[in-house]
């Protein structure tokens, strides 16, 4: 954001997530409906096509016939509550979440200053949405939801999405891939476009936990009906599983010693994490610190580490904030901007530099306005000392 004008293409850079959450999740609801439709009307039609074949070869009894009829009648009254079911508790409030968030996207796009009541309302509803998230992503559930309670912003946060990613994430630390799997079910064509493997690596977690068990039969029965159909991509990783039945948990051999690691649940907890942030396109940093890396690149200069030049309203002359700005790289200006000491105000052509004749210290114009007013057109440097009076210092050009 420059001066007053906002920046409203930069807002929208950490927004996309925002928008994208609700939108995935109406994109399940879509599936799942359309599903429904193709398995019942698939039904319907070829039960149909059947019976005008009898018809045409006059073999229907008239009671089959009414009996058929009243079967597909059934059928799409059935068809028809499942997906008033499906509408009435999941369709119609995520298009209500969708709708309210790009309502409040829509808000900030006809803002025009940054200096404007509105759009410090607006800024302070995202802080609290990213309070939330980094609160969400650390475990701190009952948090997040009293904060957006507090706040009325129940709708513009994922709390749903992140207490289904803990309940997964505990199953997964209990050594149950059972939800997990299910989740991966549901998600299946996205997983397979986006050619990831959280599906395989639980499947052959559950069969090295039979091997780790000796359930010899178990595992090879497993193996066949749930690892051997991934065989054209992970063939050399189903072989090395296969040997594991000669293996016992025990064993020393490398290979089939890190298999059996229990490190693994923790990998697959992980991994799992990573699947479902790259489908809600969530980023793996909370918004909070993607915010804070952004704002300190911008401001980060080397003089904010010479104790000589330091600015007591830059952030990251903040000893705290300083340190974790040594992460991000130095701000690259295309034009320099000067910042008066005293007032933390920018040096420009309306309130221009000014500098004392001795040292040559630069300070702005309004800020020498003031302490000469106070004392009685008398100017004191607050690095050296040095006074002179207002009439002679000396304007300062920028080139």
């Amino acid at each position: 954001m420059s001066n007053n004008k906002l920046n409203i293409d930069g807002i929208m850079l950490f927004e996309q997530p925002f928008a994208r959450v609700p939108y995935e999740n109406y994109r399940k609801v879509f599936r799942t409906s359309q599903k429904n439709i193709e398995k019942e009307l698939g039904a319907v039609q070829t039960i149909s096509a059947d019976l005008a074949k009898r018809a045409k070869a006059r073999s229907n009894i008239p009671d089959d016939a009414l009996k058929t009829v009243e079967g597909m009648i059934t059928r799409v009254e059935n068809l028809g509550r499942k997906l008033s079911d499906l509408q009435s508790s999941a369709g119609a409030p995520t298009q209500n979440v969708m709708r309210e968030r790009l309502q409040h996207l829509a808000a900030v796009e006809d803002m025009q200053s940054g200096n404007s009541p509105e759009f410090a309302r607006w800024a302070d509803t995202r802080l609290d949405r990213w309070l939330i998230d980094w609160a969400l992503r650390n475990g701190k559930e009952k948090t997040a939801r009293m904060l957006a309670e507090e706040k009325g912003i129940e709708r513009l946060v994922d709390i749903d999405l992140f207490s289904d990613i803990r309940r997964i994430e505990e199953a997964l630390g209990c050594r149950s891939c059972t939800e997990a799997l299910a989740w991966c079910s549901e998600n299946k064509s996205a997983l397979r476009k986006l050619k990831n493997p959280l599906e395989f690596d639980l499947r052959l977690q559950e069969y090295i936990e039979l091997a780790r068990a000796r359930k010899n039969m178990e595992a090879i029965t497993y193996s066949r009906k749930y690892l051997l159909p991934w065989q054209d991509t992970h063939l050399a990783q189903i072989h090395q599983a296969s040997a594991l039945l000669c293996f016992p948990p025990t064993t020393t051999c490398g290979p089939y010693k890190r298999l059996y690691d229990p490190s693994r649940w923790a990998t697959l907890v992980q991994s799992f994490r990573l699947a479902i942030y790259n489908l809600s396109t969530l980023p793996t940093e909370p918004l909070l610190h993607l915010a804070m890396y952004a704002g300190l690149a911008s401001l980060r200069l080397p003089a904010c580490y010479d104790p000589e030049t330091k600015n007591i309203d830059c952030p990251v002359c903040d000893p705290n904030l300083g340190r974790l700005a040594e992460e991000v790289p130095y701000s690259h200006h295309l034009n320099s901007t000067i910042v008066c000491r005293l007032t933390g105000k920018i040096m420009d052509a309306d309130n221009m530099p000014m500098a004392f004749p001795g040292h040559g210290h630069v300070y702005s114009k309004e800020a020498l306005e003031d302490m000469a007013a106070k004392h009685d057109g008398v100017v004191i440097c607050p690095r050296t000392g040095e006074t002179c009076s207002f009439a002679a210092l000396r304007k300062v050009f920028i080139s």
